[in-house]
């Protein structure tokens, strides 16, 4: 497990590191795109994955624990949280849309320094669009743990399951806690 979370280390890091070369060469333009985003959404779907977190945890001391009634839950509640997560995020790309802020579907953009909003909201789709398929991924993890669970499969003495899957939920969270600031907040108010 801790080898591919080095890959996926890898790959989010390619991915952080070409947004972080643009935006060093296009500051203005990231600044513009970067005033198009809702940073309450941002925000609460911050909280949202915060929570999961601790939902996470806690079906993990259940496991180690045998309360199966309580991994039950906390598992339940990081689907829930998951699919919030998602929800929001699918109404946000829905008003980029409507807005033409999608480059290469629809993008109408007409303001200033429209080439390198465009390249923002490239790498923004790409960017949340990969932690949205991780986080996806993640939710049919915990679901087959939770069905799992629900047979009785994890006792105090075997629950390693239900560690990596939190590993790897964990792991998307952190994800998104360096994307928070890299495209709602770093530099927003630039000229």
């Amino acid at each position: 497990m801790w080898i591919f979370l080095a890959t996926e280390v890898m790959f989010f890091g390619g991915m952080i590191l070409a947004y972080t070369a643009y935006r060093y060469l296009n500051p203005t333009a990231f600044a513009y795109g970067s005033r198009q985003l809702n940073v309450v959404i941002g925000g609460i779907n911050t909280g949202v994955l915060l929570v999961s977190s601790f939902t996470v945890v806690l079906s993990v001391h259940a496991a180690r624990t045998g309360a199966r009634r309580l991994l039950l839950v906390a598992l339940g509640a990081t689907i829930v949280l998951g699919l919030v997560f998602l929800g929001f995020k699918a109404y946000e790309w829905r008003h980029h849309y409507h807005e033409g802020l999608v480059p290469g579907i629809r993008f109408t953009y007409a303001g200033p320094e429209a080439a390198g909003v465009g390249m923002f909201f490239w790498l923004y789709f790409a960017l949340t669009g990969v932690h949205a398929l991780h986080l996806t991924i993640g939710i049919g993890v915990m679901a087959v743990i939770a069905a799992l669970a629900w047979r009785g499969r994890f006792t105090p003495a075997y629950h390693n399951p239900v560690e990596i899957a939190g590993l790897y939920w964990h792991f998307v969270d952190v994800v998104w806690i360096f994307l928070l600031p890299l495209l709602y907040l770093v530099g927003r108010h630039a000229p």
